[in-house]
Parts: C-alpha cells; sequence; structure tokens
C-alpha cells in the first residue's frame, strides 16, 4: 500500500502541478487516496456537478498572517463562464473593433505569430519583432514586406499584406555557424567536481544536460538535486536544461564545487476549506525537518526530480537531437512498454513512411505531448503501454513524438509541419487546445499527396484509440492496394514497352550490319582526308611561325631623307608581275634582307635571291655581310627565283 500511495502521490503532483508535499497529501487524503477524486476536486472540469457550480461566486485568496504561518484555500471552481460571455456580448455593441494584421514571422527555425495595428508602421513592427525574437532592428533582415515599399515610415496597411502573411527574419550576422554547433557537440567535455575533500572526474559528451550532471553527483554524492549549492557553471538562461556544448564550458577542462546547501527555516501552513457555513474545518500541517527520514526525504526529491524532468529541453536548436531526446526521457518516464520513437526529423520520418513504393508505405502517426495537459499521464501510460495499442503501432506505423510544452519547440514543430506538408496541415496542428492533448496525428499518402487523416485527442479510452487506428489503418490499406495495383499495372506497361523496344533493336541490328561496310570505307576516306588536311595546316601553322620569327628579327625601315639608306626592288616570280620595294640602312647585313622576304612568305629554302649585275646567288653569301658590302647600295633590283 505504501508504495501504491507513493505512485498516487507523484501521479497526482504531476497533473496538478502542486509541489508542497503536505498540501497534495492532504487533498488526497480528504479524497481517501483516490487519484481521479482528488484531481477533480482540485481542477474541476466543465462538466462538474451543479453543487460545485453553487460555490462559483465563493472567493478564494492566500492571506499572509506572520512570517511563519500562511493560509492557502485552494481554488476549486472555475469562473463564471457564461455571466463573462454575455458581459463581453454586451461591450462589442458599442465598439468599434480597429484593423489588425496577423502576421507569421519564420526566424531561426521558428514561427512567431505577431499580431499589430493595420494604421502601425513598419517601424513598429520591427520594434515588435525585436521584442519578440530578439534581433536588433540594426541586424533585421526582412523579406516578403512588399520590397521598396516597406519603408520605415510606411503603415501595414498601405503594403496590402494577405491574411496570415508569412515573412522570414534573419540576423545580418550569424552568432555561431552550424559546423560550430556540431563540432561542440561532439566535443567530450572533463568536468572536475570538487565534493568537500574528494574530487571526481567525469567525462560527458555535448549533448548531455546540466540537469543530467547534478543527477549524476546525487548517485554518487548522496546529494539531492534540490540540496545541491554549486560554483563554477556560467550564468546562462536556463542552465538546467542547456546542453553542455550551449553553457559556455572551459575547454578541455572545467573546474566546479558543490557542496549541501544548509537547512532552510520550514514554515508552518494552515489549509483552510471554504464552505457557507460557520463550521470550517480547520488543519494545521508543520513541515519541519524532523517531520521526514532521510529515506522520506529522499523520496520526495526523487518524485519531485522525476515530475520535473521535461521530456524535452527548452528551446532546441536542432530538431534531430530533439527527437532523440524526447524519445530516451519518455522511455525512462513511462518504461520500456512504450512505442519505439523515430529518432531524425519529421522531414526524414515522412520520407522512411510515406515517399516510399506502394507495397513498403507506412502510417506516420505524430504524437504531439504536453506537459501542462492533466490527460498526459493517464494517455501515457494506460493507452500508449496497452499490449493491442503497441502492436498496431509497431506494425503498421512510423511514430514521431514531439514536446509542445515550451513556445520555442511548438514552434520549430509548426515550422517544420509547414514546410514538409504545408500552412494547412501547421494550421490543423496549432488549432488543437491544449486541454485536449496529448494528441496522435496521423499521416498518409494517398493519390500522391501526403496530408493529415486524422487527429485522436488525449481525451479517448483505449477503445476509441484503437478504433480509430484500426479505420486509419483500413482506409490507408485500401489506398495503398489501389495504388499498389497501378503500380503494378505501370510496371507492365513498362515491361511491355521495354520488349517492344528490344525488338526493334534486334531488327535495326541487321540493317546496322549492312551500313558498317560502308560506313567503316566512309570513315577510312575521311580519316585519310583529315589526316592530310591535319597535316597541311601543321605545315601552314609551321610557315606562319617561321615567317612571324623571321618578321620579328627584321630591323625598323629609316626614313626616306636619312643617310646611309639602301633602297632595294625585289621582283617577284611569276606569275607574279609586281615587285617589293623596302629601305634598309646600309650597314643592315644581308640576313636582314633575307628575313624581309622571309617575312612575306619567300623563305631561302624555298627561294634564290639573284642579284642583277654581276648575276650571283645572294643566298650563299656570308649572311653577316652588309649590304654595302655586297654593292646593294645606295640601291638595286634582285630577283626571286624558286629553287
Amino acid at each position: 500500500m505504501a508504495e501504491n500511495r507513493e505512485e498516487i502521490l507523484a501521479n497526482f503532483q504531476g497533473i496538478t502541478a502542486i509541489e508542497d508535499v503536505a498540501e497534495a497529501i492532504y487533498h488526497l487524503e480528504e479524497a481517501n487516496w483516490d487519484l481521479l477524486a482528488a484531481i477533480n476536486r482540485v481542477m474541476p472540469q466543465d462538466g462538474s456537478s451543479s453543487s460545485a457550480q453553487d460555490h462559483d461566486n465563493d472567493t478564494h485568496d492566500v492571506e499572509m498572517i506572520d512570517d511563519d504561518i500562511s493560509v492557502i484555500t485552494p481554488k476549486t471552481h472555475p469562473p463564471d463562464r457564461e455571466d463573462r460571455n454575455q458581459a463581453s456580448t454586451s461591450t462589442l455593441l458599442n465598439y468599434t473593433p480597429i484593423p489588425i494584421v496577423e502576421l507569421q514571422v519564420h526566424c531561426n527555425n521558428k514561427i512567431h505569430e505577431i499580431k499589430i495595428p493595420a494604421n502601425a508602421t513598419v517601424g513598429d513592427l520591427k520594434k515588435e519583432l525585436e521584442s519578440k525574437c530578439g534581433v536588433p532592428v540594426c541586424r533585421q533582415q526582412l523579406s516578403g514586406l512588399g520590397g521598396s515599399r516597406a519603408t520605415n515610415n510606411a503603415t501595414l496597411q498601405t503594403l496590402n499584406l494577405p491574411q496570415n502573411a508569412v515573412l522570414r527574419l534573419k540576423a545580418a550576422e550569424a552568432l555561431m555557424a552550424d559546423d560550430e554547433v556540431a563540432e561542440r557537440l561532439t566535443t567530450t567535455y572533463v568536468l572536475h567536481v570538487k565534493v568537500d575533500d574528494k574530487e571526481y572526474t567525469l567525462k560527458y559528451p555535448g549533448t548531455k544536460t546540466v540537469q543530467e550532471v547534478k543527477s549524476d553527483i546525487y548517485s554518487l554524492t548522496d546529494i539531492p538535486v534540490r540540496h545541491q549549492q554549486w560554483t563554477g557553471w556560467p550564468t546562462v538562461t536556463g542552465l538546467d536544461e542547456t546542453v553542455l556544448a550551449m553553457a559556455g564550458l572551459d575547454l578541455p577542462q572545467h573546474e566546479l564545487t558543490v557542496r549541501r546547501a544548509p537547512k532552510q527555516k520550514e514554515y508552518k501552513r494552515i489549509i483552510v476549506e471554504s464552505s457557507d457555513s460557520e463550521n470550517s474545518s480547520v488543519e494545521e500541517v508543520e513541515d519541519t525537518a524532523e517531520g521526514y527520514t532521510g529515506e522520506d526525504d529522499m523520496f520526495v526529491d526523487l518524485v519531485q526530480s522525476e515530475r520535473l524532468q521535461p521530456l524535452m529541453s527548452d528551446s532546441v536548436e536542432d530538431e534531430a537531437l530533439g527527437c532523440i531526446e524526447f524519445s530516451q526521457r519518455f522511455r525512462t518516464r513511462y518504461g520500456p512498454n512504450t512505442p519505439h520513437f523515430f529518432e531524425g526529423t519529421l522531414q526524414d520520418a515522412i520520407k522512411e513512411s510515406c515517399l516510399k513504393p506502394a507495397k513498403e508505405r507506412k502510417l506516420l502517426g505524430v504524437y504531439l505531448h504536453h506537459e501542462q495537459s492533466v490527460l498526459s499521464n493517464v494517455f501515457c501510460a494506460q493507452l500508449l503501454g496497452c499490449e493491442a495499442v503497441l502492436q498496431t503501432l509497431s506494425a503498421n506505423f512510423i511514430v514521431y513524438g514531439w514536446d509542445l510544452t515550451h513556445p520555442d519547440n511548438n514552434n520549430m514543430l509548426l515550422s517544420s509541419v509547414a514546410n514538409a506538408l504545408g500552412p494547412v496541415a501547421s494550421m490543423t496542428i496549432r488549432n488543437i487546445p491544449v486541454d485536449r492533448m496529448p494528441a496522435l496525428v496521423i499521416i498518409m499518402r494517398v493519390r500522391s499527396n501526403t496530408e493529415i487523416y486524422s487527429v485522436i485527442n488525449g481525451n479517448v479510452g483505449v477503445s476509441e484509440l484503437l478504433g480509430g487506428l484500426v479505420e486509419a489503418l483500413e482506409r490507408f490499406s485500401s489506398a495503398r492496394e489501389d495504388e499498389a495495383k497501378l503500380e503494378r499495372e505501370r510496371d507492365a506497361r513498362q515491361r511491355v514497352k521495354r520488349e517492344q523496344d528490344e525488338a526493334y533493336q534486334r531488327s535495326l541490328e541487321v540493317d546496322r550490319a549492312k551500313e558498317e561496310v560502308k560506313k567503316k570505307i566512309e570513315l577510312e576516306r575521311n580519316q585519310e582526308l583529315e589526316r592530310a588536311e591535319s597535316e597541311r595546316q601543321m605545315e601552314e601553322a609551321k610557315k606562319e611561325a617561321s615567317r612571324l620569327t623571321a618578321a620579328r628579327r627584321v630591323p625598323p625601315e629609316p626614313q626616306a631623307a636619312a643617310g646611309d639608306v639602301a633602297r632595294i626592288r625585289v621582283r617577284l616570280p611569276p606569275p607574279h608581275d609586281n615587285a617589293l620595294e623596302r629601305r634598309f640602312n646600309a650597314h643592315d647585313t644581308l640576313a636582314a634582307l633575307l628575313d624581309f622576304l622571309a617575312s612575306k612568305g619567300y623563305p631561302q629554302e624555298h627561294f634564290k635571291v639573284i642579284s642583277s649585275w654581276p648575276r650571283r646567288d645572294l643566298t650563299l653569301e656570308s649572311p653577316s655581310s652588309t649590304l654595302k658590302a655586297l654593292k646593294l647600295y645606295p640601291q638595286e633590283t634582285v630577283m626571286l627565283e624558286e629553287r
């Protein structure tokens, strides 16, 4: 019975969020340790009895009597919704609503819903984004707002934005690159933890959270987490749920110190139950250090530690790591008799379940968890732990899990759903109320479309859950069979077409054989022509290179009025009837004349240069002889003859 009461106490605290153990025990004692009755006592549902509604106008306050005593009156009745609705209706009769612009801003894989008056300026919107997204106005880069029209002074109503317009915001400079984040997550952190006169050296991966480190220290030192007093941790918001890679620790080693916190003064609490009668019952419960043994203190700490451990860290940065963390913590909390959650991104889960051949496809079940829903523990422990449900999910589903408790994690999932399935699917998940969670969203692929088929909320029984799964499975099986049949027919048509193509190819082989010899002869002839043309082009290129080389060696032509100028006229061989004329310096060599003729296309290898009188072959003379020495000064006519 003691073990049952400990389990009932843990479940009661997890559902009602009552941290004070004495207060939780009080409510359970009043309900004779009936968990459901105790929950209804402090958190009545909308369908509570009329006797509870008779007390809706009671006032329940907390009044401090002195430093050690407080009077706590539990709030047991919801506000009067009917009166509130009537008051708001009467107010709206004389109220003219101001146009509101609703925007969805995507920033760092998260969606922020912004509602702002239509007469606000773009500058006002940027200030709102700075407070919501944390990106300074000076670093904001917005897309989807209207381009050049979206000046700071422009009002939103002049930009003609559609309803629920989607904007994308990014900072001008990234604070940390993705490869740096991945490197930190794979780094091993060495922590030197000093406890009194002992020192522990612990090695952890970057994905380990600070809360898990503190829990490990509890197992080593017997100092409960709530009694641990640390020095050396960096100042980080939400430190306990921060992974070591993002906590700002020193590398490769970090020094820490922990000691047991001193005992604090306990408080007396008088719990008063409200009643219309004058005979109000008063019970005094004194929480003192002597009221619990060491074993009880350990039990209380374990209960609180387990209850405060969420299924997913706040502000998850990587979707795949978040899913891995969710799967491990879910199994730790609810035991091994739970679904096997897919460890990866939503896009990968869709590929694994829906984007395969029809006969290999499965349904995708997206389990959405919320810690603030009173249905979470019952749904996870009893419904998802049912053997029939587990067998159905294991055989026919890929199950993807996510915790929507933290707003940043909620926005990350909505962004992933919008990217993978479209805005309609994202809106469907956004509209699921918290009090109807957990929810199991069933996704299937039908007729080339991947979409949400149904949503099973947490306020169902085992039979209703199984019925919803079986109904979706029947619909999916029928559609899968139809698509598999279409795939088989398509494969058959492709096979027939392939056989026809093969027969046609064989019929062409005979014609190809006949043309083979003809093509071979033609190819050889063409190759011979190409070879000859190639040789000709190479020869021409060689001649052109030689001509250009000779042209570079030709000295510059002197002016006509200059002194010691030799004027040489060269008669070209037949069929040419013209001549070449050029001035040279009298001291230029015969090589300069020969280079000039070679630059004009008459190299000495193919042509002789003959002087008129006396007749002689100048190409046989020394190239270093000057024109004046060869008696080609002041003017002379020579002839070109082919060799």
